[in-house]
């Protein structure tokens, strides 16, 4: 089986290639870039006015599956995930049972083989149960296929059991990717801590929440030599404090989301529960500063944070509801709209950010178009108008602030091993 997509602009930051050309994809892998390409019986794809980029890596979601299947499955993030444009997805350990163990980490392997219309990257748990006590099985959870460790939402607070993971993770080449909160300093917070917060007399959470985390888990990080991560970054002293470490030479990375480069907790909607997410929304200063992190290339990745939940558990109070938002089908469209028309950054810096970027930090040995590579393929307008529809999403959620927007640009199709899953 092969297919070839036709006249668009190929722009592949691992190759430094940006031309009008043609991609074409034989038997899964990819098989030549150049113009005037063809192959007998291949599909056609007609790419032209489009850019053709290599497949879209979201290193940071939640599937929900085992456990929590009413929100979100394996088969239907996946589907969500083809309609953001994205070929390749990391979930989080954060399920029922918790991904501890080489048997979950397999099911989860092994039920995306069969219901997955894109690749999926299993992210193994920290420690046991998540409960920041005993470290996991991390060196059984990567040869079951785990690519990272973190305990995502339940953040590693003991300082030794943190320095402990970061030395085994080390030996198993695996990144530690840390939500970033001192629990002790958020508690029973809502909403960032600010004149906002004051305003609807909700709990807040600090910045320094996040950022007494970040200080500690960097000295952590150059004590140990181990690759680290900081998840959806979002207050300004945090992207300082890992430009300074990646300019002392550590391993050291981190993400945004699109939420956290694009909304301000002074553009919430009173009490509106698809506003509320962890980290939060925070003030314009922190928001410039992520977006100036992934201007310079302090930030590695765009990531979604995707996270599903049903109706009746969001639509609560705003003190009960639960924290997270879904994501990926917006992701690349505000991607375009904040960053790129906005003149913060290039196309190529976007596509950077979604390609070669998380691939630098797990190393999964995607996000070229290099020859012999994975047939996985991005295509996306920069100009071509849609609303966001969220009860037409594929998610089995539909928690988003941004229902009802009208994006200016977006993904248009996607490509995974060869097969073309999704087209707008």
């Amino acid at each position: 089986m092969s297919i070839v997509i036709k006249n668009g602009r190929v722009i592949d930051p691992a190759s430094h290639t940006d031309r009008v050309a043609d991609v074409l994809i034989v038997d899964g892998r990819i098989a030549g870039v150049a113009p005037n390409l063809s192959s007998p019986k291949a599909r056609v794809f007609d790419a032209t006015g489009m850019i053709v980029a290599p497949g879209f890596i979201d290193m940071h979601v939640h599937l929900r599956e085992p456990g929590f299947e009413h929100a979100e499955t394996i088969e239907s993030g996946s589907r969500a995930a083809a309609a953001g444009g994205f070929t390749s997805i990391c979930p989080m350990p954060n399920t029922k049972p918790v991904n501890d163990s080489a048997t979950v980490t397999s099911y989860i392997v092994e039920r995306a083989r069969h219901k997955a219309l894109v690749n999926v990257f299993p992210i193994g748990a920290v420690t046991k149960g998540s409960a920041g006590e005993e470290l996991a099985a991390i060196g059984a959870m990567k040869a079951a296929g785990a690519v990272a460790v973190s305990d995502d939402g339940l953040p590693v607070m003991s300082a030794r059991v943190m320095r402990r993971a970061l030395e085994f993770a080390r030996s198993y080449d695996l990144p530690v990717i840390q939500h970033c909160e001192d629990l002790n300093l958020s508690a029973g917070g809502d909403m960032h801590e600010g004149a906002q917060s004051v305003r609807w007399g909700l709990r807040g959470i600090p910045a320094a929440a996040e950022d007494v985390m970040v200080a500690r888990d960097l000295l952590l990080a150059e004590l140990t030599g181990a690759r680290y991560h900081v998840a959806h970054i979002s207050t300004r002293n945090a992207v300082a404090m890992v430009a300074y470490a990646r300019a002392q030479g550590l391993p050291v990375t981190c993400e945004a989301t699109p939420h956290h480069f694009s909304l301000t907790d002074q553009g919430m909607a009173p009490y509106d529960s698809n506003y509320k997410m962890k980290p939060p929304l925070r003030s314009g200063c922190d928001l410039a500063a992520v977006v100036e992190g992934i201007a310079s290339g302090t930030v590695s990745a765009i990531a979604t944070d995707h996270a599903p939940h049903p109706g009746s558990e969001k639509m609560q109070e705003f003190e009960r509801c639960p924290f997270g938002i879904i994501g990926l089908e917006t992701a690349v469209a505000l991607a375009l709209e904040e960053l790129v028309h906005a003149g913060r950054i290039t196309v190529n810096r976007m596509v950077e950010l979604f390609t070669t970027g998380p691939d630098s930090v797990l190393r999964l040995g995607r996000g070229t178009l290099a020859t012999g590579g994975a047939g996985d393929v991005t295509v996306f307008s920069t100009e071509a108008a849609w609303t966001y529809d969220v009860n037409q999403s594929f998610s089995r959620s539909r928690n988003s602030p941004f229902h009802g927007r009208t994006f200016r640009g977006g993904p248009m199709a996607t490509v995974v091993n060869g097969e073309l899953v999704w087209q707008r």
